[in-house]
């Protein structure tokens, strides 16, 4: 496995296709290195002994020990700890850990690329070819991210329906050597710092739409494509530093005509088996909300409750409700992750199929259950933001710069005017509203509660997934029991009679 140096390394050496603000940057260009930071944190506490058994796993191809962040999980105890393990990491950044994008994808494609060969009865490579991909990826505990979201163009019509069909990746040539694509994926987390990108649909497929069912990993600088990025980092503090300051980043990811070759194409026009990786990653995904989504809701906790204690109003019962309200929103989606783990087998749902035996036998989390986490602690992050903005007053937004903190003209004054609670030292006070702004008041605050509420799938989606997947017309049927209405064969409709 390697350390956070060696990867910072391994990024310095790749080919230069970054766009920031109008300029090309390097990597590891100063305005990365935040999120390079959080991204160290799961090579660093891979390493410690105490974290091994959590940060770490066995590799089901070479039984060497890798990166949990690169395996194959092959157990509800894999999924346990995948999940327990990202709650860690979240908790210890502050923020989101990022990386778990990249074993969401290869978990997904892992089983996809094998169900494709077998519809193919051999006459494709795909599982071999993920496979050769994931030993490497594994061995040189690799980066990954995945590039799932199509710009979609008019949202109302399909990817064979639109204008523009590059409003969807698609193939555009297949050739001897590969495949050429065209078009661009849309907020790719960690993409500018990422190894690999792991490239799958967005959406269920008709068989006419086979040039959008593609699934493929390129380097992450690879020929042909370009990456524009959004940098989410914090205001920069120069006198009262925080304890650790996570940042992340967001790619537009453009094909141009980039040739793929064949050993690294793990799906290419099998319509029905892309709709379900796209399912698959989405569902991967959810679940690893579950892990992330209780450590943010435990870090709300804490810094609900210090703003209370430091405003001297802790002992309030209004306060204690709040409290409260985000205890469960977080235990529930922990809850519900760990019931999707409990519940997970090598078997998925499929549209119109139902739930089937799905892939080599790699354990695939419960959908229902991945779904309801995701949803419950998606929809509720801006109810925590507005907890955290009552409880805190108006203060964090106005909060006076550092340097009127060390100005002796105005040092003592501010720490005066900004005690509220006499038992609490004005210094501490002074960086709990400064920790207050960051999470509220700066714009990685805004996108950080844009991506908790939309990142994995809009709550419309999941919804979606629970109403197609969950057996409401069982749940009819008990009430007609209970209610005394006798069980009839469905009459036909005389309207479509006549016709």
């Amino acid at each position: 496995m390697r350390t956070k140096e060696q990867y910072i390394e391994g990024l310095r050496k790749m080919r230069r296709n970054l766009y920031v603000n109008g300029h090309k940057i390097d990597r590891t260009d100063e305005l990365q290195k935040p999120t390079l930071h959080t991204i160290g944190l799961t090579f660093d506490y891979a390493a410690r002994p105490e974290y091994q058994d959590l940060c770490t796993a066995t590799s089901h191809l070479t039984g060497e020990r890798i990166n949990r962040f690169t395996h194959i999980h092959h157990s509800k105890e894999d999924l346990h700890k995948k999940q327990d393990m990202t709650r860690a990491l979240c908790q210890i950044s502050g923020g989101c850990i990022q990386r778990c994008m990249g074993v969401d994808a290869a978990n997904a494609i892992y089983n996809v690329s094998y169900e494709a060969d077998r519809q193919n009865n051999g006459a494709t490579e795909y599982h071999q070819n993920f496979v050769r991909w994931l030993e490497r990826f594994q061995r040189e505990d690799l980066v990954g991210c995945c590039a799932q979201t199509d710009v979609k163009g008019d949202r109302v019509k399909r990817p064979s329906q639109q204008r523009d069909p590059d409003m969807y990746l698609r193939v555009v040539e297949r050739r001897s050597d590969g495949i050429v694509v065209r078009g661009a994926k849309v907020h790719n987390s960690e993409a500018s710092v990422a190894d690999e990108i792991l490239v799958l649909p967005t959406r269920a497929l008709l068989p006419e739409e086979r040039d959008w069912a593609v699934a493929f990993a390129i380097p992450a600088d690879w020929e042909g494509v370009k990456q524009v990025v959004s940098v989410h980092n914090l205001r920069q503090r120069e006198h009262f530093p925080r304890g650790f300051a996570p940042a992340a980043t967001d790619s537009y990811t453009i094909f141009e005509d980039a040739l793929i070759p064949w050993e690294r194409v793990f799906l290419c026009g099998e319509t029905i088996h892309g709709g379900v990786c796209a399912l698959l990653f989405a569902l991967f995904h959810r679940h690893s909300y579950s892990g992330c989504k209780p450590a943010m809701g435990d870090l709300m906790l804490g810094t609900v409750s210090l703003a209370a204690e430091y405003n001297g109003i802790h002992k309030e019962s209004h306060v204690r409700n709040k409290l409260a309200e985000i205890i469960q929103v977080a235990e529930l989606g922990y809850a519900a992750g760990f019931t999707a783990s409990e519940l997970s087998g090598p078997e998925v749902y499929i549209p119109q199929m139902g739930i089937c035996p799905y892939g080599p036998g790699s354990y695939i989390p419960n959908s229902i259950y991945s779904n309801v986490g995701r949803a419950l602690t998606g929809e509720k992050v801006f109810r925590e933001a507005e907890i955290l903005c009552d409880v805190s007053g108006g203060m964090p937004a106005t909060f006076p710069y550092e340097g009127d903190f060390l100005n002796p003209e105005t040092k003592d004054l501010l720490y005066k005017y900004i005690t509220r609670n006499p038992d609490i030292p004005p210094e501490d006070a002074a960086q709990l509203w400064r920790y207050v702004g960051d999470t509220l008041c700066s714009s990685s605050a805004g996108v950080h509660l844009f991506g908790a509420y939309h990142g994995g799938g809009s709550p419309i989606m999941e919804a979606i997934a629970m109403t197609t997947q969950y057996d409401i017309e069982s749940r009819k049927k008990m009430v007609r029991r209970l209610a005394g209405i006798p069980e009839r064969r469905h009459r036909p409709d005389p309207a479509a009679a006549k016709s």
